[in-house]
């Protein structure tokens, strides 16, 4: 008996709308249809068209989905797409946004981010993901030896500098619970000692610190905030102080958080000495390189990463400091044992009877099962690019925030709060005015929104001392010295059309 021929896909297919052999040519005119709006969304001059309230009401119902049980065009799709969202998105390129740690991007990173959501690769197993494994791979080993980790080291691609710090305090918790006292928290779960653990970090690091620990059942008193110098960086003599401090109480202290770029400031924690402080006192080293990990590849800022290789794990954002599309971020370990403590056998998926280092499942690193392909935008940025590219864009971002430091030191109208160590200016507007604090804040607060709502420039607020000042985050390379002091006079400017309040008593 001869059995007939399986049908083919290509007759079984009732529309081309999945993405195959034969939609290649519809791929194409999506593509190119796309292309257009993003165009006209480059050609805008200004970083947001600004807002109003009826405006943010009428997208908001413009987002509903209705209407959407038959198909429809992807011209009418495309339309309605454009005058809900491309139209009122915010242009992180446009050199009067200066608000938050978004970058531009580089064309290689857009080119890999649609080769890889095109072919749509999950890299959580070898038999999904075959050769990319070793991009990853490859993209960790560089970044590893850039702090000077040697082969014993290994990393994993995660979702951003939150996920990455989760992985280091998990970590930390683990190894010392493992270590000092013999509990397997992953096996057994939780046991009073651990209520003692106690981690430090700076006064300004990133917030995910104490959520982290949260999450982790810790709580937030489990983060022992330290204060810090004049220069927004760790006081290293409170740093022991509070160590001590922590035993007397009867607690443990397991690991100490060093920044490398805090996110209001971009102020480098002394590394050295904080390194020698955790490992004389046998604390796990984690470095929060989130937005300062980069610079590594800056010759003026090498001197900051010295101690670097004590650190048990780092955290680095690409997706901040390389110029790589959201979300594109790393976790590392000093000695790739320790990934241990988040690995996981599925019978369906990795069992641990299948394993073969010439075909890793990168599973065995990771806190997510299924993974995008994110390590292709950095490999093929590096390979396009190339570091000395990218180190001079970091150079050029931090000598602007150097610039407008210099400029606006000595005037009148405004109070610098720090040194710029990295590419964040953070200062206020000072009203003549006024005397009293509240008046100040608010003059601040008004400049912001005024500024944003009106489209004319997007920065940022932060508190120091309880006081409101505003900030500038530059991570745009194209960006001029004249534009940002052109922003500083829309700032004065709007700061005096202010009216304040009568003063307090």
């Amino acid at each position: 008996m001869i059995l007939n021929e399986a049908t083919s896909l290509k007759e079984l297919s009732l529309n081309n709308y999945l993405f195959n052999e034969e939609s290649a040519k519809l791929y194409e005119e999506y593509t190119l249809k796309t292309l257009n709006h993003i165009q006209q969304f480059l050609s805008q001059r200004k970083f947001y068209k600004g807002d109003n309230l009826e405006e943010i009401q009428a997208h908001r119902n413009k987002a509903k989905l209705y209407d959407i049980e038959l198909p429809n065009s992807i011209d009418n799709a495309l339309t309605e797409l454009n005058e809900l969202y491309i139209q009122n998105a915010i242009s992180f390129h446009n050199p009067n946004y200066v608000a938050h740690l978004n970058c531009p991007i580089t064309l290689p990173s857009i080119v890999a981010e649609m080769i890889a959501t095109t072919i749509n690769t999950a890299v959580e197993t070898w038999d999904q993901s075959t050769s990319a494994t070793f991009i990853e791979q490859e993209v960790i080993r560089w970044i590893c030896n850039e702090y000077s980790f040697d082969k014993n080291s290994d990393g994993v691609f995660t979702s951003g500098g939150t996920q990455s710090n989760f992985m280091a305090l998990l970590m930390a918790r683990d190894h010392y619970a493992y270590e000092h006292f013999g509990i397997n928290i992953k096996q057994n779960g939780w046991s009073d000692e651990i209520s003692k653990f106690r981690i430090f970090c700076s006064e300004k690091s990133h917030f995910s610190i104490k959520k982290n620990a949260a999450l982790l059942g810790m709580g937030y008193d489990a983060v022992i905030p330290v204060k810090v110098d004049d220069k927004m960086r760790m006081d290293t003599e409170a740093l022991y102080v509070a160590i001590e401090k922590t035993k007397q109480e009867g607690n443990i202290p397991v690991a100490v958080v060093a920044t490398l770029g805090t996110t209001d400031y971009g102020s480098f924690d002394p590394l050295e000495t904080i390194g020698k402080i955790a490992k004389e006192q046998d604390m796990w080293l984690h470095i929060d390189g989130a937005y300062g990990g980069c610079f590594v590849l800056a010759e003026s800022h090498k001197h900051y990463f010295e101690g670097i290789e004590m650190a048990d794990s780092v955290t680095v954002d690409f997706h901040k400091t390389l110029f790589q599309p959201v979300s594109c971020s790393a976790f590392l370990a000093k000695n790739k044992q320790h990934f241990q403590y988040v690995s996981y056998y599925a019978d369906y998926l990795n069992p641990i009877e299948d394993k073969d280092p010439e075909r890793p499942n990168l599973i065995e690193k990771s806190m997510q099962t299924t993974r995008r392909f994110d390590a292709l935008k950095v490999w093929l940025t590096l390979k396009t690019l190339g570091t000395k590219t990218i180190a001079t864009y970091l150079e050029e971002v931090h000598q602007l925030a150097k610039q407008v430091y210099h400029h606006i030191l000595n005037n009148p109208n405004f109070e610098v709060a720090h040194v710029p160590e990295l590419s964040t200016v953070v200062f206020r507007y000072k009203n003549s005015e006024a005397q009293h604090e509240p008046t100040h804040d608010d003059v601040n607060l008004y400049i912001k929104s005024f500024l944003y709502r009106s489209g004319k420039a997007s920065i940022a607020s932060t508190k120091l001392n309880g006081n409101i000042y505003l900030k500038f985050t530059l991570l745009n390379p194209k960006n001029t010295i004249n534009n940002l002091l052109n922003i500083i006079k829309m700032i004065e400017e709007t700061g005096k059309q202010y009216q304040p309040k009568t003063e307090a008593l």
